[in-house]
Formats: C-alpha cells, structure tokens, sequence
C-alpha cells in the first residue's frame, strides 16, 4: 500500500488531502532536533536567577524530562493514526471526565510552543543586526577619540555627574565623567537603525515594538514557513543538514573548554543562590534563596522538556508502532547530553559576572560567547561563523516549533476542539492554516519579544505557564490511560516505576509553576492562566455552535471506543481529587515562596 493510501486509511478524514506518512523516526529525530537551541534562549536568564546554582538546574530539570518523556511515548503508542503530540494522546484520557479539561491540554501546548516561533526570530534578529549593525565596544578606537575629542562637554559640577554619583556609592566625580562620556560616545556611534522603531507602545505589563528586530524575525518566520509549505518530509530532508551544522558545534562547545583547561572550577562554588537576582552576590538557602532557585527550574522545563514534540508526527510515520518510541527516546539522549554540557561549559568559563552580562541574560550575546570559548577569543573569523551557526540554531528551534505546534492546531482541529477551519492541509500534506494561524499569531508576539528583555522572558513566563498546566495534565493522562483503556494495545509499555516517577513529577512541576512564574514577572502566573482560560470560548464555539455539542465518533477510533463508551468512567473520582492536588500545590506554593526582600 501507497504511504498515501496508508494515510487515508488510518485517519479517515472527511478531507480529500491528509497528513502523509513520509518520515520514520529518524525524519522525527531531525525535526525535533531544534530543541537544543532552546537553551539559547534562557541561559542567562537562568543564571540571573539560580546563581551558581544554575548548571544544577538545567542538568536536573532535563533528567527530569528524559523520565517524563516515557509516559509520553506509552501513551503516543494508543494513537498511531494521529498527529499533534502529547497533548492530544493525553485529551482523550481526560475527556471522559470533562469536556473542557481535555482541550485544555491541547491549548496550553500550543500555547507552550507556538511562542517558540516569536522568540526564537527576536533573538536570531537580534544576532543578525550585531554583525551587520555592531554597537561599538567602550574601548573601541573611534568611541576613545571621540571622547577625546568631546571631553569638556561634562564637568565635574554638571548635574549629570551628581546624578550618577547618587546611583553608584564610593564612586567620585572623575569616574562619573568617565563614564558618562563613554556612554554617550557609544550612543553617538551606535547606527540609527539600532534605535529606530516605525512605532512602540504599552501593552498592560510590557512593551511593544516595530523596529528593525521585529522586521528581520518576521523574515525569518516567513522563510521557515516557506520551508514547512513542503511538508514534513522536505522539513525533515532541510532540518537534517542544518540539525549537523548545529548539533556538532554545541557538542564543540560543551567539550572543547574542558579539555582545554578553561574550566574555573570555583565558577561552580559555593553552591548556594543568589541574594537577589540578577545580583552578583550570593545569599542563603531560605525560602527567598529556595525561590529563585525554583524560578530556574520553572523557566528551564520549556527548553528540556521540549523534545517531546518528536512524537508530534505519529500519524506522519511508515510505521508508527515502533517510530514513536525510538523518535523521543534518541531525541531525549541528543538533548540530555547537550542541556547537561553546555550550561556546564558556560558557567565554568563565563563566571557568575559573566553569566549575568546583559548580552547573556537577553541573548543578544550567548553566540558570540560560544565562539570566543571555542577560539579562546583570538580569532575573530570562528567567532563570527559560530554567530553564523547559532543564527542556523535558532532557524532549527523555529522549524521544529512550527512543524509540531501546527499539527497540535490541526489534530485539535479534526478532533473536535479547535475550529474547523485549522484541519485543512496542502498537497504536500501540510497543515498549511494552521500554519498561517501560527504566523499571524507569532507577529504580534515578535514586536512584544523584540521591545526589551523584560518584555521578552513576560511572553516566554507566560507560555511556559500552559507548558507546565500540559505537562501535568499529560503525566497524570498515563495512569488515566491504564485504567480506562487498559485492554488497548500498546506497542510499548512504560515500566509502572517510570510512569509512576512521573506523576511524582507532576506535582513537583506544579510546585515551580506556583513557587517560580512569579521570579519572572509578578504578574506571569495570573497572565498565564488566563491565557490558559480562552480556551472556553474557542472550545465553545467549535462544539457547540459548529458541532452541536457532539465529538467526531473517529475521535476514538484507536482506542476502539464509540462515544457512547466513552462514558465509561473507570478511574471514578481519581481523576478530579488529581486536579484538586495540583491546584492546591499551585497556590499553596505561591503563598509560602517568596523573593528575597
């Protein structure tokens, strides 16, 4: 049989176009493997937050997504016949026991991902317009001749200096005018476009933006969509060559300083959290310490988590039955290995002061970092071609974001949660509106994202909120599964220990959901679930008003269940009182943790 004849078959869409088995779980592999580039994106953040604490956070929080994942892969094993991810494996647990719960995994999963899209193009824009368009460094020869030549434009009694003064105790009046006049020969010789915006603004807590950032990212978004019209198998074909150029130097830069002995060993002592963040000056393990640590781990999850995505292509698969597993398992290792090594590296050669750099926290400098560790600073050509691959990173991470959050639209489409109109795919078998509807949505996030850091780690707080509410739906989804649908086949099987490990896990991610969103932006929590909320109206208006307040009976056709069965409910209250737990954890949390003072 044809794949195309396969695909029709097994997901008997009322649709003359389906998603097409193409790929086996290698094309997966190299589509899932932009996750890595995540950690690109939160490096300094992280560090800002968890101190010399923050190498423990990645490397834990990623153990903690490698056992995870194998609920995932048990669960992704009953629907052979869809696309979407974990989240649409795990709805169908839920739906039994609420209507709205199970869309709700579905939502905040986009929600998680689709941002990718948006962040990931400010931060490559941001990399673009630092070769193209460089501020120039303080020690630069023109920005030294310039304060040279302008030296007795500010004096000692200027109220400039007893403005700085007031600002930075035990300084005196020499060092204010120095650097004072530095800071405005770097401004004077900054380009324009650096500052130019057609238009900014305020948008309750952040900012907004259309400057020069957000025009370069959204190109980037349009050239990735171009390259996803293809489908997933030319995605797939192009994510592998760039996937090499990618995965091999972060390897590089994981390995090379510590065989070169750039590893500072003291980097990584004493083992202790900051006093407040993004102060250079370590405090104590009490509940403000415990917080901002957990402010890292929460904020961490979003990147090594994400290699889930790699069984987002189930019904994409030759053969579906043994591709899902060993697509998340081997995607897991790549990512265990490269979340663990590059943190690692860079705290141990950067510092505490060099990790809380403003070019690291924002991002704008973490590719240039990677290049003056693998070439010791001295050559300037490696380091701009490490720019040049970190920007190809980043183009991985956006494909790999829009290859799997595309899909989540479509299957949430075709099963009765989304609106009809997200179903719809191209003759490559491209979910081409979901696609659009990613785009559109993504470039009002670009000008938030491209306005200023905190705007930034808002929109990724935020996201990461739906991530951790999908997360925890999804984990408990596997015993649900087990219950419910225990005579279902299984290709594989999680060990009943892992599983359970899991479900543990849920409840820790609840505990950084409630203790960590707030290290972020005092508002990221309430921002996050009622952005989680607007599902009510969008799930509403698709079974109610589109589909009479009926699911599609091939919602469950892996399952062998017609919708009349599905109201079998074997799990009895369990499910509820798992939900109560998690909320309870969720708020008791954010009352007892609290930043340091």
């Amino acid at each position: 049989m044809s794949s195309e004849a396969l695909s029709s078959s097994a997901l008997g869409h009322s649709s003359s176009k389906e998603l097409v088995r193409a790929i086996d779980w290698t094309g997966a592999f190299w589509v899932a493997s932009g996750v890595p580039a995540l950690v690109l994106f939160s490096i300094g953040g992280i560090a800002g937050t968890a101190g010399k604490v923050a190498f423990l956070v990645w490397i834990c929080s990623m153990i903690m997504g490698f056992i995870q994942s194998f609920t995932y892969a048990e669960i992704a094993g009953l629907f052979p016949s869809k696309s979407g991810g974990a989240s649409v494996y795990g709805a169908a647990a839920w739906v039994r026991y609420s209507k709205i719960i199970a869309p709700l995994s579905v939502w905040c999963n986009w929600v998680a991902w689709s941002p990718v899209l948006s962040l990931g193009c400010s931060i490559a824009a941001a990399y673009i317009l630092n070769a193209l368009t460089p501020i120039p460094a303080a020690d630069h020869p023109e920005v030294l001749a310039w304060i040279k030549a302008h030296a007795s434009t500010i004096t000692a009694d200027s109220p400039r200096v007893a403005e700085w003064l007031a600002a930075n105790a035990g300084k005196g009046a020499s060092d204010a005018v120095s650097a004072l006049l530095s800071a405005d020969a770097v401004a004077a010789l900054t380009p324009a476009i650096r500052s130019w915006s057609l238009h900014t603004g305020t948008l309750g807590p952040v900012s907004y933006s259309l400057n020069a950032a957000f025009f370069i990212g959204a190109a980037l978004m349009l050239l990735t969509f171009a390259i996803q019209h293809r489908g997933i198998l030319g995605t797939a074909n192009v994510q592998k060559f760039i996937g090499l150029l990618v995965i091999i130097p972060m390897l590089i830069v994981g390995i090379v300083p510590i065989l070169t002995g750039q590893i500072e060993w003291s980097n990584y002592t004493p083992l202790a959290p900051l006093k407040a963040a993004y102060v250079p000056e370590m405090g104590e393990w009490n509940v403000g310490g415990w917080t901002l640590v957990l402010g890292g781990m929460f904020i961490a999850a979003w990147s090594t988590y994400a290699f889930e995505t790699a069984i987002c292509y189930t019904s994409e698969f030759k053969n579906p039955k043994t591709d899902t597993f060993k697509a998340i398992l081997f995607s897991g290792l790549l990512c265990l290995v490269l979340f663990s090594l590059v943190p690692f590296a860079f705290q141990g050669v950067l510092g505490l002061d060099g990790m809380l750099a403003t070019p690291i926290v924002d991002g704008s400098g973490v590719a240039e970092a990677m290049g003056n560790m693998i070439s010791g600073g001295t050559s300037g050509w490696l380091t701009n071609a490490f720019v040049m691959l970190m920007i190809l990173a980043l183009m991985l991470s956006i494909m790999t974001a829009m290859a799997g959050s595309s899909r989540t639209l479509y299957q949430g489409s075709y099963d009765g949660w989304l609106p009809k109109y997200l179903s719809h795919v191209n003759e490559h078998g491209a979910p081409t509106r979901a696609m659009w509807t990613d785009l559109i949505v993504n470039l009002v996030v670009l000008a938030i994202a491209c306005a200023d850091a905190t705007s930034f780690f808002f929109i990724l707080a935020v996201s990461n909120v739906g991530y951790i509410i999908f997360n925890f739906l999804n984990l408990n989804s596997g015993w649900i599964h087990r219950i419910d649908n225990a005579e279902a086949v299984r290709p594989w099987r999680a060990p009943t220990w892992l599983m359970g490990l899991g479900v543990m896990f849920a409840y820790v991610n609840a505990m950084f959901l409630g203790a960590g969103a707030k290290v972020w932006n005092p508002q990221a929590l309430w921002a996050g679930l009622i952005t989680a909320a607007m599902i009510v109206p969008v799930f509403w208006f698709r079974h109610y008003v589109q589909d009479g307040g009926k699911f599609p009976e091939h919602m469950f056709k892996d399952l062998g269940l017609t919708t009349a069965e599905v109201k079998n409910r074997r799990a009895g209250i369990l499910p509820y009182i798992a939900l109560i737990a998690g909320a309870t954890i969720v708020l008791v949390s954010n009352w007892f943790f609290q930043l340091p003072g």
